[in-house]
């Protein structure tokens, strides 16, 4: 059987979603555990992490390799790996990338939908691209193993990270927009060009990112993920199911206005649709996820392919991409 991973999650984290995830057999996700926060700030939200793997060691505990995959698997467990959907983490410190990935960060996103000091957002109304920090801070996260994550910046910033970064980035969680067009799906071109030089694509099941919202079918969703093996390749699948399980109302306020405007800013909802949307009826938690892979097979996708999308694809790119990068070649070359 494949390997089961979730390459996002923000859940209002709890025991009870930990026996979930463990009922469903999940080996792996990619939680989300920092947005707008200071590095203090993210590294509080670390110590409570850090509780609930004291707490529940039963059941989760802290990846920080590939190999900590086969080891949830092995002991039966789900192995966590921390991301963080803004690079407000590192404020405006360099030194901090390392920082943050050896307390564990292991994605990390450029922008979150507004221009950073790194990069343009998927909803500002002219992308520039990345800016010098941002080159500065890519060629940073690829030394250390730091995973580049484009899932809300804008197309152009997308394509220049493609270009600059010397190691495969990702969009963790979004959806062709030729399935469905929203600002946070990414192009037919852009895909392609992810999928050329390696990179990954994480499928998401957010309903605002879903053709017919939370009325998408399980066939319809799956029939996306086909879409997207043809535009980028069977390896470089996967899925990052945006879940945020249990929380209120009120987080999507913290995700969308964080600390940069006093209006309410409703992103890829509206006035009458400011909370969360429902989910669709396939899919309500870690026990859910499983259930994808028939729905893979039904919509004539092979074995393998299914297998690379539940999870197998995921591992490949956790081992080629946590670990800092190899200096020893640089090093010779040097000394020649």
């Amino acid at each position: 059987m494949s390997f089961l991973i979730d390459g996002l999650q923000y859940a209002n984290w709890s025991e009870k979603i930990f026996r979930q995830m463990r009922a469903g057999g999940v080996d792996a996700v990619h939680v989300t555990i920092t947005y707008h926060e200071t590095f203090r700030e993210t590294v509080l939200i670390i110590e409570k992490w850090n509780r609930w793997f004291e707490q529940h060691p039963d059941v989760i505990f802290q990846g920080r390799t590939a190999a900590d995959v086969q080891l949830a698997r092995d002991t039966g467990r789900t192995a966590i790996f921390f991301g963080s959907q803004n690079p407000s983490c590192i404020e405006d410190d360099i030194g901090l990338v390392e920082v943050m990935h050896t307390l564990g960060l292991r994605f990390m996103q450029l922008t979150y939908n507004n221009q950073s000091l790194l990069a343009s957002g998927c909803y500002e109304d002219e992308d520039t691209g990345l800016t010098r920090m941002g080159r500065q801070v890519v060629a940073e996260m690829n030394r250390v193993g730091l995973v580049v994550d484009m899932s809300h910046s804008g197309e152009r910033s997308t394509f220049e990270a493609i270009e600059h970064s010397t190691r495969p980035i990702t969009i963790s969680h979004a959806n062709p927009a030729s399935w469905h067009a929203a600002r946070r799906n990414k192009s037919d071109a852009l895909l392609r060009a992810l999928g050329k030089s390696g990179g990954f694509l994480g499928l998401s099941a957010y309903p605002h990112h879903l053709k017919d919202g939370g009325g998408c079918t399980l066939q319809s969703w799956c029939e996306m993920a086909a879409l997207a093996v043809d535009l980028m390749g069977s390896q470089n699948v996967g899925i990052g199911t945006d879940l945020c399980q249990d929380q209120p109302d009120s987080i999507v306020e913290w995700m969308r206005v964080g600390r940069w405007t006093k209006a309410i800013d409703y992103g890829e909802g509206s006035a009458d649709n400011a909370g969360f949307p429902a989910m669709p009826d396939w899919f309500h938690d870690n026990r859910d996820l499983a259930a994808i892979r028939a729905g893979l097979r039904a919509v004539g996708l092979d074995e393998a392919t299914a297998n690379g999308i539940m999870g197998d694809n995921w591992l490949a790119f956790f081992d080629k991409s946590f670990g800092a990068q190899d200096v020893s070649k640089k090093i010779r070359n040097a000394a020649e």
